[in-house]
């Protein structure tokens, strides 16, 4: 077993171990039982609009079928919740190149991190990569960046604290046409002071890449804290708003985090999970699979 499915294991092992005690606990499908899966999603960070949905899909599930027994249940939660967060090609990162990735998310969250694990990521994968330190309001920000970028191998174009996040921006593009990257991964300001900061920010920047590199594809991917639970979601509402996102990348799904924000997040704001972070380690970056989450979400049981 790999040291990333070992972390994943543990993460999504509460979640599953409560639910496979609830079926195990009751010898007929009751309303006791429902209440008590009820419960377990909720508590699971899993918001009550998305359990409403997944209980409601349950309960047909289990009229149309003909389900008696509780052990059968868990096949069913694993194909609703499959449903509700796999957006077929939309979960991949795009393959086109070039690329340009604005990385946006509250500081704190693990941005800086993400942005080396997916700079490896590509790189492992035979792509050319580029960071743009354009998070120019946080102190060591930039410095942050490149330090990674120099353990990886990526080159970094920064300018001085407090500078303009697009003209940084700007100087990335020029350099990576000038050495023909395939990827060029710019963070962006955590902090900004209002949702007009950020659209305003944003859209300059989006401006500068229409301008300066019209050939490249883009995307605009969140970056979410697993352990801030309700406060993610709120998060995600807020810069889904702000911002024309193409995916989330959930981070810290190491042990501590409940997990149902990413099925709350695909489900409530169609929001495709692109990759999840398992561990601070540079390789601890996987691939979002709908299929595989929501399998060991519940217990792993894709194939019963």
């Amino acid at each position: 077993m790999s040291e990333i499915t070992t972390k994943k294991k543990g993460f999504f092992g509460r979640m599953a171990e409560r639910i496979n005690d609830a079926l195990f606990m009751h010898q007929e499908i009751n309303e006791e039982m429902m209440d008590e899966i009820e419960e377990i999603l909720i508590t699971s960070d899993i918001g009550m609009e998305t359990t409403m949905n997944i209980m409601e899909e349950l309960r047909e599930y289990i009229k149309v079928n003909m389900i008696t027994l509780p052990k059968n249940v868990k096949k069913a939660i694993v194909e609703i919740i499959i449903r509700l967060i796999d957006k077929g090609e939309r979960n991949r990162l795009s393959d086109k190149t070039p690329l340009v990735i604005l990385m946006i998310g509250i500081n704190g969250g693990g941005k800086t991190t993400t942005i080396a694990k997916l700079g490896n990521r590509l790189k492992k994968e035979g792509k050319t990569v580029m960071f743009a330190a354009a998070d120019t309001f946080r102190a060591a920000a930039s410095g942050q960046l490149k330090i990674w970028g120099d353990r990886i191998g990526v080159n970094t174009v920064m300018h001085q604290e407090g500078a303009d996040p697009s003209a940084v921006l700007f100087d990335a593009i020029q350099s990576a046409k000038a050495r023909n990257i395939d990827v060029l991964i710019c963070d962006t300001a955590g902090r900004l002071q209002t949702k007009k900061n950020l659209m305003d920010e944003l859209a300059k920047m989006n401006r500068v890449i229409d301008r300066e590199y019209p050939e490249a594809a883009r995307e605009t991917l969140l970056v979410l804290d697993a352990t801030n639970g309700k406060n993610a979601v709120s998060q995600a509402e807020q810069f889904n708003e702000a911002a024309e996102l193409s995916g989330v990348i959930i981070t810290k799904l190491d042990g501590t985090a409940k997990g149902g924000i990413a099925i709350t997040i695909a489900d409530e704001f169609d929001l495709p999970i692109k990759f999840i972070g398992t561990g601070e380690g540079v390789e601890d970056l996987e691939e979002f699979n709908a299929a595989e989450f929501a399998a060991e979400v519940t217990g792993g049981i894709a194939d019963e």
